[in-house]
């Protein structure tokens, strides 16, 4: 009984590591961090510096006041779209002068500025002249801007049924649909009010100059591989117009990772102007080198096209608390990502200050993190010989036991 209790002791302390403690000497480098204002929240932006020696998730950096720790909070700067939106009625559809016209009630949402219509009809453009009023037969007492619909189905080049308007409030919308829109064509309206927030994108890597092969197009871009793509942006001289090409993505190996399209409306159409853009390619696969395939069947290459590998901007937003300067620590790959209050309960300021880094180098106090793998681990030699001595001191007493029976 008592090896067995010894035995279990010994499991007890082979136990696994508790969570890593953080030390300015486990960290590989270090940089200066210049703050901008240090009476306001700063920030500063993740570059390709802290993309190749920190883990890949950011987890291990740290920002210190001489030898406190200040918490911060990590954010992307991805786009955000949110709306309230609410189905709108139609009323009075019909046709006056040979325009299709309604009102358009918008109760149940006190403020809007995007008019979504749904219509039945295909190949075609039109003028949508938009005016508002607070009863239905004063819906034209203010004017607001026009939009422009149309949809290029037979060309492949996109459709628009978006009404944009300025922030609106008016409870009826007048409008007035140019032909070859009739009435039926119109099945209906939803309103709502768009809240947009653009992504911000950081570049870095190389694309080469695109070459020619036969019908296709091939653009090849390499990147850091701890830096995480997630698009290509395509440049295209803006007097290349009016095309619409199919593009794949192959990473290093030669595997597919990206199907899509890619294209640029201007046309002029009954003296209207329709524009449209398409010219991201979308990542969803990290690596360290990408090709483009961009096939332009039986028309021309597009001419004067480069390329640039992108990801969305990372921040991390931090308060001075008066300090003009602090030091970030990276480079730790065992230390776990903080859980920070300030992070929890972050709160963006309207106008944050941009805080300057410095450039990296290594950390002159650097010793290394000590061994903190499982006992197990580091006494593995120790572990098998005492689970060794306790099978055979095990062995010995069965073999005594049976011997004492024998002789009885």
């Amino acid at each position: 009984m008592r090896l067995i209790a010894a035995l279990s002791l010994l499991f007890v302390f082979a136990d696994g590591p508790a969570r890593p403690e953080q030390a300015i000497s486990y960290f590989t480098n270090i940089r200066d961090v210049h703050v901008a204002q240090p009476d306001r929240q700063n920030y500063f932006i993740v570059d390709e510096e802290l993309w190749t020696h920190s883990r890949p998730d950011l987890g291990d950096l740290r920002l210190y006041d001489v030898n406190t720790p200040v918490q911060y909070y990590l954010a992307e700067q991805r786009a955000r779209v949110s709306s309230d939106e609410v189905e709108a009625k139609i009323l009075n559809l019909g046709t006056v002068s040979g325009q299709t016209e309604f009102d358009i009630d918008a109760e149940g949402l006190p403020e809007y500025d995007r008019v979504r219509l749904r219509l039945d009809v295909h190949d075609f453009v039109a003028t949508a002249s938009v005016a508002g009023g607070n009863a239905p037969s004063k819906a034209t007492e203010v004017q607001l801007a026009p939009s422009t619909l149309y949809d290029f189905t037979k060309e492949q080049l996109g459709s628009n049924s978006l009404l944009k308007l300025p922030p609106s409030s008016f409870r009826y919308l007048h409008v007035k649909l140019s032909s070859p829109i009739r009435p039926p064509n119109v099945r209906g309206a939803t309103i709502y009010n768009l809240h947009e927030q653009q992504a911000l994108w950081t570049t870095t890597g190389t694309c080469a100059a695109p070459t020619q092969k036969r019908h296709v197009t091939l653009i090849s871009c390499s990147v850091s591989k701890s830096f995480p793509v997630e698009r290509i942006r395509l440049q295209i001289p803006p007097d290349q117009v009016n095309f619409h090409r199919a593009v794949t993505v192959e990473d290093g190996k030669g595997a597919p990772i990206f199907s899509g399209e890619i294209g640029r409306v201007r046309i002029t159409r009954g003296g209207v102007l329709i524009t449209n853009e398409n010219v991201s390619v979308k990542i969803m696969v990290g690596s360290d080198r990408y090709t483009l395939t961009i096939d332009n069947g039986d028309n021309p290459p597009i001419m004067g096209i480069t390329a640039e590998p992108q990801a969305v901007e990372r921040r991390v937003y931090f308060d001075p608390q008066g300090k003009t300067a602090l030091r970030l620590y990276y480079g730790d790959e065992r230390l776990s990502a903080p859980e920070y209050d300030y992070a929890r309960f972050f709160h963006l300021d309207a106008s944050p200050a941009q805080a300057q880094l410095a450039s990296g180098s290594h950390n002159p106090h650097y010793a290394g993190r000590p061994d903190e793998r499982p006992w197990s681990d580091r006494h593995a030699v120790i572990l098998w010989a005492a689970m060794l001595f306790a099978v055979i001191v095990l062995a010995a007493l069965a073999l005594q036991g049976l011997r004492t029976q024998k002789a009885q």
